[in-house]
């Protein structure tokens, strides 16, 4: 764990690591976001035709192409020069996608009010500035607009967290440790540069950027996932993912939480 890290070494890694990265990913993204993240992402956005999208960390760009073949108008933007090559080679030139390099921290490549819908999905625990992107992407809706983001859970994924094994290998029990650590830590599988911050971190800076809370997901792979990767089943013991669909105020919820309450 080091908290001199920040943003600027995660690109770094992402970068050198994009090859890889996009190796493991088909139309609809790697095996985690078809078994866990794609379905509650499109339930959470709802019906994309016609709305102006700005993918918050597009990667390789599946979930780009997904939402352009549904008749949505996407700005993709990421931070890692080589991550946005590979989008723009696996995108077909009839699909009309805006790639932009740009960091979710600072997006002053786009003016105020610019999009009608917003989505990150497993990107925001790559910022070492969470509440800097949380208000720019803010900024860059309309009033009204939506927001739908997931991270890795961050009660079960944290600095030191594992599965507990006997000495045959059975898994026993998921550890959670370092919780309460608040900064960058390195994740064992490719030496990525994560940032871990608590669920309450995370609530209260959507609440302090503006946003209302909606709706909360978190993922459990469906019977036809699991029909097709068994291996998933483990994954009703413990959390990986969390999704948050989050709204910018001017258009009243009855179904928000933690509403901004005004005077």
């Amino acid at each position: 764990m080091n908290t001199a890290i920040g943003t600027k070494e995660a690109i770094k890694r992402w970068d050198g690591f994009a090859d890889t990265y996009a190796s493991h990913h088909t139309e609809n993204g790697d095996i985690h976001k078809e078994v866990f993240l794609n379905s509650v992402l499109f339930e959470l956005m709802g019906d994309v035709k016609g709305k102006r999208v700005l993918d918050a960390g597009c990667g390789e760009g599946y979930l780009s192409r997904l939402m352009a073949k549904q008749g949505a108008t996407v700005t993709a933007v990421d931070f890692a020069p080589r991550m946005l090559e590979i989008a723009m080679e696996r995108t077909p030139d009839q699909m009309d996608i805006d790639f932009r390099h740009g960091n979710l921290e600072h997006l002053d490549l786009f003016n105020d009010g610019l999009f009608d819908l917003a989505v990150s999905n497993m990107v925001l625990q790559d910022l070492a500035n969470v509440e800097s992107a949380l208000k720019e992407i803010y900024r860059v809706l309309v009033p009204g607009g939506c927001f739908v983001m997931s991270i890795l859970h961050p009660c079960f994924i944290t600095p030191e967290s594992g599965w507990e094994k006997n000495d045959s290998g059975d898994k026993l029990h998921w550890n959670v440790d370092q919780y309460f650590y608040e900064g960058a830590y390195e994740q064992k599988l490719g030496k990525m540069v994560l940032f871990h911050r608590t669920l309450t971190t995370y609530i209260n800076t959507m609440i302090k950027s503006g946003f209302s809370l909606e709706r909360i997901v978190e993922p459990t792979p469906s019977q036809e996932m699991l029909k097709k990767h068994p291996t998933f089943e483990e994954d009703f013991r413990c959390a990986d993912f969390i999704v948050f669909k989050l709204r910018k105020a001017g258009v009243e919820s009855q179904s928000s939480w933690f509403s901004p309450i005004v005077p």
